[in-house]
């Protein structure tokens, strides 16, 4: 089931966050993410996110800014496993278009968002990171 994140989810929310990133982007530190975390979970409460639950489990989530996905989370042991498809399917229905970010190193992402319908449009660079990325977009 996918429904609006609760204040209650934040913490487990907050928690798939740090630990998807730490593991899909080993080319940045696990502390940048570390020390990121306080203020993601503030920003969470204030976002657009949508979970996916199954058995009271919360499994993966998707944020939102207006058409900009910030990205798409699911727990490292149900990945591959159709979660991310069914947030980004639940969000292209409300939706024109939709736009994001994705490091270029995130080869596995990449694929993703390209057999889902997105097209590279330009790179850039994260300048907290340092990190080259692709601006995708979907029509």
């Amino acid at each position: 089931m996918i429904r609006v994140v609760q204040k209650t989810d934040i913490t487990k929310v907050a928690d798939i966050w740090l630990d998807t990133n730490i593991k899909a982007h080993n080319f940045i530190s696990a502390q940048y993410w570390e020390s990121n975390y306080e203020m993601v979970k503030e920003m969470l409460l204030q976002a657009e996110v949508y979970v996916c639950e199954s058995n009271g489990e919360i499994q993966g989530f998707i944020g939102l800014n207006g058409d900009y996905i910030e990205g798409i989370f699911v727990c490292d042991r149900l990945q591959s496993q159709g979660i991310g498809k069914l947030l980004l399917d639940f969000v292209k229905e409300s939706r024109k278009q939709l736009s994001l970010n994705v490091y270029q190193k995130n080869t596995r992402a990449i694929h993703f968002y390209q057999r889902e319908g997105f097209e590279i449009q330009n790179e850039g660079l994260d300048e907290a990171t340092g990190e080259k990325d692709y601006v995708m977009t979907w029509r």
